[in-house]
């Protein structure tokens, strides 16, 4: 985000601006709440996450998939469920969907969970 200088805070309150006067530039970064408006820092991607299908839709699973594959997070264990559509449908999705060239692996860990390998994604 742009750091604001004396020039464009000039421009955002007129011509009755002192450049040496800080109260006023205090006062106007106060008034714009500039503070509020900085976007927070988001949360850095853990290295090894856990995704539970249990009780979800497939469109629901489908996006929590993917939101951890394209995130940074370099491993899962995923939580499909012993029977069941899930099951399958991580199975087509790591091997033949979009999703597939973010997943470098997965194997089962039982016969309801897989640990799954992400490719290291450049952003």
């Amino acid at each position: 985000m742009k750091q604001l200088n004396d020039k464009d805070i000039a421009n955002m309150i007129g011509s009755d601006f002192i450049p040496d006067n800080n109260s006023a530039k205090k006062s106007v970064r106060l008034e714009l709440h500039l503070s509020t408006r900085i976007p927070k820092e988001s949360e850095p991607a853990p290295e090894h996450t856990t995704i539970d299908f249990h009780n979800h839709t497939e469109e629901e699973a489908w996006a929590m998939l993917e939101q951890v594959a394209t995130s940074k997070t370099r491993t899962a264990n995923v939580i499909t469920g012993a029977s069941g559509i899930l099951k399958t449908k991580f199975q087509q999705w790591a091997t033949e969907s979009v999703l597939s060239p973010y997943i470098i692996s997965f194997k089962p860990i039982n016969n309801g969970s897989f640990f799954v390998r992400f490719r290291k994604n450049k952003y």
